[in-house]
């Protein structure tokens, strides 16, 4: 059951998305952007990227969000964050956030980027809670609407967990 207008906090469980998960995630996908990506390209993400990484917010067994990145080098590159329209404004988009950078900074990144629409300033403010600051304009980056993006980019990964009581990647155990 959604949230109602009052907006509850919502706590999902974080979990790597899967191949069954696809149908739910492109009804996010195409409630939320414009231009929606395929399910040829997230199946493509998953599957063949070796630098993606993707993860869903799950609610009573629904996924009520998604968020992914690339992982290259010490770098993280969120590609897409987006929410269930009955689930915005009640917290979902913030532990996606957040649990994206904990994963980049599990993977020893020490640093984030991102492109927001200029329009987009709900998004706006939710990266600038989380300390990312624009750092440039890509001009036309949109081509669906040819609006501008905002380049916005939060450093220091490794001590953002470190302040929060995680492991620095260095004091992590070897994994998989």
């Amino acid at each position: 059951m959604a949230p109602d207008d009052s907006k509850a906090p919502v706590r999902p469980s974080i979990r790597p998305m899967e191949l069954d998960d696809l149908p739910q995630v492109l009804e996010i996908e195409r409630r939320s952007f414009p231009t929606p990506w395929s399910e040829k390209a997230f199946r493509g993400e998953l599957t063949v990227n070796a630098y993606a990484h993707y993860i869903v917010a799950e609610t009573d067994g629904r996924v009520v969000g998604y968020a992914g990145m690339w992982v290259i080098m010490d770098e993280a590159h969120v590609t897409n964050i987006a929410v269930h329209p009955d689930y915005r404004r009640s917290g979902v988009g913030r532990r996606l956030l957040e649990a994206l950078i904990e994963r980049a900074a599990d993977r020893g990144c020490d640093r984030m980027t991102l492109e927001v629409r200029k329009s987009n300033h709900a998004a706006q403010q939710l990266y600038l809670s989380f300390d990312f600051v624009p750092r440039g304009i890509r001009r036309g980056y949109y081509t669906d609407t040819n609006e501008d993006a905002i380049v916005m980019w939060k450093y220091r990964l490794q001590r953002w967990r470190r302040e929060r009581g995680g492991r620095d990647r260095r004091d992590a155990v070897p994994g998989p």
